[in-house]
């Protein structure tokens, strides 16, 4: 695999598209196509928000990108809760991709909800503040330095970006029909924080991906932006 390559890098929970802003400039700097999708009803498209919107939704949004830009060799992106995502898109639409990159996220099988992809501790957490703030039906935004950033500039820049995020994308489950395994796979952990998705980096190796690590909190894009960009780099490369 070589040459030009589509990017689709997709946030995690409560973020944006705006979260790649580190990242994006060094993949087109190489000379590749980005794009950086806001799901709905977060952030810049937080005015969509319902009870209704779902793991489908943002599948569909995803799956609609890439035909609209008539994209192929799109090498597609998911941090955290968008390893969901990722492999629903792969599912739908596997000729289109080139490669599947888990970045510290979900790797979901047929039938698994995020939500019970998650330590039963961290489960509970969002049980209870989805039952309290949220409504029955919103994530509240999870602590930063819960996610390992510590930097006050850092956590100055994302937390006034950060907005509640459906609970239906963590309960619905991914429907597959196998697919997605079509797609090469690769997963990158990041181990300086709790390690939320180490279960996760020990399926994709299980499955035989590639798995790298990165020496940062969850939110790598954010803390430790070039290292990233070179692996993302490399991985297009490989």
């Amino acid at each position: 695999m070589s040459g030009r390559h589509v990017f689709v890098l997709l946030h995690g929970a409560w973020h944006g598209g705006w979260v790649w802003q580190r990242v994006a400039p060094a993949l087109r700097a190489a000379g590749h196509e980005v794009h950086t999708p806001t799901l709905t009803g977060v952030s810049d498209r937080a005015h969509l928000l319902s009870p209704q919107v779902g793991l489908t939704t943002h599948i569909e949004d995803i799956v609609a990108l890439i035909k609209a830009h008539d994209a192929r060799d799109v090498v597609l992106v998911g941090h955290s809760y968008a390893g969901q995502v990722v492999t629903g898109v792969a599912d739908r639409i596997p000729d289109r991709l080139a490669r599947r990159v888990h970045l510290d996220a979900f790797v979901g099988a047929d039938g698994e909800a995020a939500i019970d992809l998650l330590p039963a501790q961290v489960a509970g957490h969002y049980r209870e503040s989805v039952a309290g703030p949220g409504f029955g039906w919103l994530i509240p935004v999870r602590s930063l330095s819960v996610l390992g950033v510590e930097e006050q500039t850092d956590l100055d820049w994302l937390g006034p970006r950060l907005t509640p995020h459906p609970w239906l994308t963590y309960t619905e489950p991914l429907r597959l029909t196998g697919k997605a395994d079509q797609v090469p796979g690769v997963f990158v952990e990041c181990t300086d924080w709790m390690r939320v998705f180490t279960p996760h980096a020990e399926r994709a190796a299980a499955r035989g991906w590639p798995v790298h690590e990165i020496a940062t909190g969850h939110e790598a894009m954010v803390t430790a932006p070039g290292e990233l960009a070179e692996l993302l780099l490399e991985i297009a490369a490989a």
